[in-house]
């Protein structure tokens, strides 16, 4: 792994989230733009709080009911409670895991990310998501096409704010995955919050230097699925795709989120 030069003069997605979640891999002008945030959409801290709670529901499901042994989870993010090998091999030891990342400091603390089961292995791939060859490639050195893979996606393609850029992206990878696998997605909308949501997205794309994002329609969303079997509950409101504790989720956020399969 190389070394990456880490900008302490940007807020960046992955330290923001990090704050939001509690954490302390972050900077002060993680901090702030996370405070702004809050400000204009108090809410998106939950948001941060029920997008992991998702990530693990989906990887327990996915390992659990589905028997898949091998994630490729691009947009990590930096190391925190359950990650995603944590969770999945937790049930099952021997589960491989490929993370992918762009920030330099999630590169730092991927020593964190590769402490794998013995049975099992993970990796992690420093490259962007806009690199899905790239991604395919060294993916390939770890796990084996031949099998089905889940591909997690979780909040991740809101930074290609280019629609069809997007769609393509996400299509390029899901091809190149075998007859049952999966997609596991969710992303940001605004048909919860509406303008607020708005706002502290117009916010974060205002910052010097910030990478773009856009909050998407669940038309559009779904769009991601296409060609894939969505699984129960389908495209839904992240805290409401197989909860808990169904009678205790909350008042909703702003995201939707899903599990397909690829027939």
């Amino acid at each position: 792994m190389s070394e990456q030069k880490i900008n302490k003069d940007v807020p960046q997605s992955a330290r923001v989230w990090n704050y939001l979640l509690g954490g302390k891999d972050n900077y002060p002008v993680d901090r702030e733009a996370g405070d702004q945030a809050l400000e204009v959409l108090p809410e998106v801290a939950r948001l941060a709080r029920e997008s992991r709670q998702y990530l693990n529901r989906a990887v327990s499901h996915l390992v659990e009911e589905t028997g898949v042994r091998q994630f490729l989870d691009i947009g990590t993010g930096l190391p925190t409670a359950d990650n995603t090998h944590e969770v999945a091999q937790r049930s099952a030891p021997e589960a491989r895991i490929v993370y992918v990342d762009n920030d330099p400091l999630v590169l730092t603390y991927a020593r964190a990310l590769l402490t794998s089961a013995k049975e099992g292995t993970t990796a992690y791939i420093h490259a962007d998501l806009r690199e899905p060859d790239t991604i395919l490639r060294e993916a390939a050195r770890t796990l084996d096409f031949e099998r089905p893979i889940a591909l997690m996606l979780m909040g991740i393609t809101e930074f290609i704010p280019d629609h069809e850029q997007a769609f393509g992206i996400v299509d390029r990878l899901v091809a190149a995955l075998p007859s049952g696998s999966y997609l596991a997605l969710y992303a940001t909308t605004n048909v919860v919050h509406g303008e607020r949501t708005d706002r502290a997205i117009e916010m974060w794309n205002q910052a010097e230097g910030t990478t773009p994002m856009t909050a998407r329609s669940v038309e559009q969303i779904a769009r991601f699925f296409r060609g894939l079997e969505l699984v129960d509950p389908g495209l839904v409101e992240i805290t409401r795709w197989r909860p808990v504790h169904p009678d205790l989720t909350g008042e909703p956020v702003d995201g939707y989120a899903g599990v397909g399969r690829k027939p």
